[in-house]
């Protein structure tokens, strides 16, 4: 088959969720004799062709014009898939929920919307205003859509609130992480707790260190280790300085703020760390976690959104109330004070996460689901 995935997001040049999974999926078709395509916005005014083991990435010039970014992508990215075409037939053309709007109705490729947390899932979660331009161009790529995927069921009902699937097929279909990766040798550091995501309000990272604080009365010699860009407000101020301008300096000794990190290293810290915190106010699924579940590490992750799909309490992990620090704080020292139920549940998580998101496994999903979008009609 030949798949196109319309994405500004991959590991090349960007970091992130959908990005990271783009990456695994592509690679994976690739290496089962299928064809990928990732065509996406360029930063610069400038097409580049890239390649990633035999993924073809193609970034588009980014529009430097006065014709308004959504009739200059959509005109951009309809010739490109024209071009496409013309040399291989497209079979499916997927995006996240509003990629589709930008693309004609007369392409004759299936159009694929992969639900990854759109404008409504997300204004809904995080009780913001629905915006009125972005709502109707999801409304419109919905519309175009000749089926669905959902990476979790709870994404799926949550967009269902907003938008109409219009009785076109809906599977839930789990993204798929690296479970081949090799666990690092390295020694484990103790008491050293860990973070990845961007150091922002909504990952919860500001209830994680009232919860640190909490954790070091009873534990001063823990430490917290955070991975991950910085994130701004609006008027240009970063997140990280407001956080070092609320807390004594002195907090900090046991804090470190290490910005973004390759994948590899990342996959080593996840090694050596000894507890992984992800209090992410809200996630469509939670790659950080399972990547840490991957590598036997004791999770704590929310209860609220796909936690309960992604984690049994007390069995392959910690879920807890990322609203409330104290709860995040007892999640923790549960694991600081049974290192060895810490242990059993680390190994749990890491065969569950073999079996339940196992490459070939989900791989053979995604294309049954395709080939079932080809022939429906």
């Amino acid at each position: 088959m030949h798949i196109v995935f319309l994405s500004n997001e991959y590991p090349l040049w960007t970091s992130g969720g959908l990005g990271t999974f783009l990456q695994t999926f592509g690679t994976t078709l690739v290496q089962h004799g299928h064809k990928v395509h990732i065509v996406g916005i360029n930063t610069i005014s400038k097409r580049e062709v890239l390649k990633d083991d035999g993924v073809e990435i193609i970034r588009l010039p980014k529009n430097k014009s006065v014709i308004p970014n959504f009739l200059y992508n959509s005109k951009a990215f309809n010739k490109e898939l024209r071009s496409i075409h013309k040399k291989t037939k497209i079979d499916i053309i997927e995006t996240p929920e509003s990629g589709l709007a930008l693309l004609s109705k007369r392409h004759p490729a299936k159009k694929i919307i992969r639900l990854h947390g759109g404008h409504h899932f997300f204004s809904e979660a995080e009780r913001r205003g629905i915006n009125r331009r972005k709502a109707i161009l999801e409304k419109r790529s919905f519309r175009k859509a000749d089926g669905f995927i959902a990476i979790s069921e709870y994404v799926k009902e949550h967009t269902e609130k907003y938008l109409n699937y219009r009785n076109k097929p809906v599977r839930i279909i789990r993204n798929m992480i690296d479970t081949d990766v090799e666990i690092p040798k390295v020694t484990e550091r103790l008491n050293h707790i860990l973070f990845a995501g961007t150091i922002c309000e909504k990952k919860g990272v500001r209830q994680l260190l009232e919860a640190f604080k909490i954790v070091r009365t009873q534990y001063p010699e823990v430490r917290l280790d955070l991975y991950g860009r910085d994130w701004f407000f609006p008027n240009g101020d970063s997140y990280i300085e407001m956080l070092h301008n609320k807390y004594d300096a002195s907090f900090f000794k046991n804090v470190t703020f290490h910005g973004s990190v390759s994948r590899t290293l990342l996959t080593t810290k996840y090694a050596e760390a000894s507890i992984c915190v992800f209090p992410s106010h809200m996630e469509t699924q939670g790659l950080v976690s399972l990547e840490a579940m991957l590598l036997y590490k004791p999770v704590v992750f929310s209860k609220y959104g796909p936690g309960p799909e992604t984690i049994i309490h007390k069995e392959t992990g910690l879920l807890c109330d990322v609203y409330n620090p104290a709860d995040i704080a007892e999640c923790i020292c549960w694991y600081l004070e049974a290192p060895n139920k810490a242990k059993q549940i680390g190994k749990n998580a890491g065969e569950l996460v073999r079996q339940r998101y196992n490459k070939t496994k989900l791989l053979e999903e995604n294309i049954s689901f395709y080939k079932h979008i080809q022939t429906d009609g």
